[in-house]
């Protein structure tokens, strides 16, 4: 062991505990606000008069204004630095959700929700490249896996609130100025941006070498290797923002991505309508409550899956499997609610259910920070940033397949196999593609990984 090794370590440790809890916080805010309207559905087609195919329409509008400006506002975060650029994401979103309360017909949903994709546009891939700021090749997945949790968490404490909320027989603010449930809602979830955007601004340092609580030798040892992986990531990858656009590999990273993200947006948008189908009920508290139990499976699989990836070396077979699990869960769950229609409600398939939502939910989440190691440990610098979110953006073009291609199946097909069954069909390819992805070019070190940093 090298003597920088011991100060490199106790770097990583120290930026872990001072990055990671805020990032985790504002992730979670982030993927609330952004599909808190599975909540609110059938709200919105009895109060709004939303029908089912400008819900999906909605829903989906968000992804391509969130896609269009994710890569020249990760470009400018690279220039002006994140912790003001971050800052001014989450306020701006945080409002313009919070609006969502308006909402008074279809037209006024679909704008008001291409308005948050071009305000939330650029929050993710800004914090993905964020973290190549921060954290060697070797614990980046960890690290990313972290990071994740905000996902499964959003759902796991956000599901109870938003089912609350919308709780017409004990939703505390329901009436209160004249507002129902679900516009208290969107203003709650909202203005948790805001206040989340202002105190990024007050808390996070750019790169490392801004960081006054990270002591001046730890802070050399850490950048001299993330200069070190820096410099090698220039050598094997695209030289230029161009060369970047039009990289194969970087497409191919757009394409494996796309496809994991129609399944996740696939399941998050209907897990509380699949939720409410099992228990025979209509969405509230206790339809909250029983969503959160897939995500409660998801936060295990995040931290563990990766971390398991990083030890072994092992992210392209962990990634593929773990893929591979959640498509075939997601074929069968509209089987297991079939059987529940057809025994009213008997436990055995409403466990089974519940069960292939919870692989599904848990397999598609736990995948995507095993996928971000590898486009993060091939691109650097302007690249790196052009490239993340040109990937980021293509891949969130699923968002808006997903609940469109749902309702098209569905329509075309006459019946509710259909939904589920497309969704699957995406998603059940990139399992192969992330197997066969090559391994030219730099890729996390095989490192067993510090014990205090793998305990989390």
């Amino acid at each position: 062991m090298s003597d920088a090794e011991p100060l490199l370590q106790h770097a990583i440790i120290r930026s872990r505990r001072r990055l990671l809890p805020f990032l985790l916080f504002m992730y979670i805010v982030s993927f609330l606000d952004r599909a808190n309207i599975g909540f609110a559905k059938q709200a919105l087609l009895t109060s709004a008069h939303v029908s089912d195919a400008a819900f999906a329409l909605g829903a989906g509008l968000f992804f391509l204004t969130y896609a269009f400006f994710e890569t020249p506002s990760n470009l400018v975060l690279h220039r002006v630095g994140a912790r003001i650029w971050l800052a001014r994401i989450m306020v701006v979103w945080g409002f313009i959700s919070a609006a969502t309360l308006f909402t008074t017909g279809p037209r006024s949903f679909c704008f008001l929700r291409l308005l948050l994709g071009a305000a939330e546009g650029g929050f993710f891939p800004g914090v993905i490249l964020y973290l190549t700021y921060w954290f060697p090749n070797r614990i980046r997945g960890q690290m990313m896996g972290i990071f994740y949790l905000g996902v499964p968490l959003a759902f796991v404490l956000g599901a109870p609130l938003s089912g609350f909320l919308l709780d017409l027989h004990i939703a505390p603010f329901h009436g209160f100025l004249h507002l129902q449930g679900w516009q208290w809602m969107f203003l709650v979830e909202g203005l948790l941006a805001v206040i989340g955007g202002v105190m990024s601004f007050l808390y996070l340092d750019d790169k490392p070498d801004r960081a006054r609580w990270l002591p001046e030798p730890e802070k050399q040892a850490l950048l001299a290797v993330l200069t070190r992986e820096e410099n090698e990531r220039r050598a094997h990858g695209p030289s230029s923002l161009l060369a970047t656009f039009g990289n194969p590999r970087v497409l191919y990273f757009a394409l494996i991505y796309f496809l994991i993200q129609v399944g996740v947006y696939g399941v998050v948008f209907y897990l509380p309508s699949n939720v409410s189908i099992i228990l025979g009920t209509s969405i509230g508290l206790r339809v909250g409550i029983v969503s959160a139990v897939p995500w409660v499976f998801s936060v295990a699989a995040t931290f563990g899956l990766p971390l398991l990836g990083d030890r072994y070396r092992s992210h392209r077979l962990v990634a593929s499997l773990t893929l591979l699990a959640s498509s075939l869960a997601i074929f069968l769950l509209p089987i297991a609610e079939s059987l529940i229609r057809i025994h009213d409600l008997s436990t055995a398939p409403a466990i089974m259910a519940l069960l292939a939502l919870c692989v599904a939910a848990s397999g598609l989440i736990a995948v995507q920070p095993l996928f971000w190691t590898f486009p993060t440990g091939f691109l650097s610098g302007s690249s790196a940033a052009a490239g993340i979110a040109l990937i980021s953006a293509l891949g969130n073009l699923g968002g808006f397949v997903a609940p469109n291609i749902k309702v098209w199946a569905e329509a075309h097909f006459h019946t509710h196999f259909a939904g589920p069954f497309s969704l699957a069909v995406f998603t059940l390819p990139g399992a192969l593609l992330i197997a066969m992805l090559n391994r030219r070019g730099p890729h996390p070190r095989a490192a067993a990984p510090d014990p205090e940093l793998s305990a989390g």
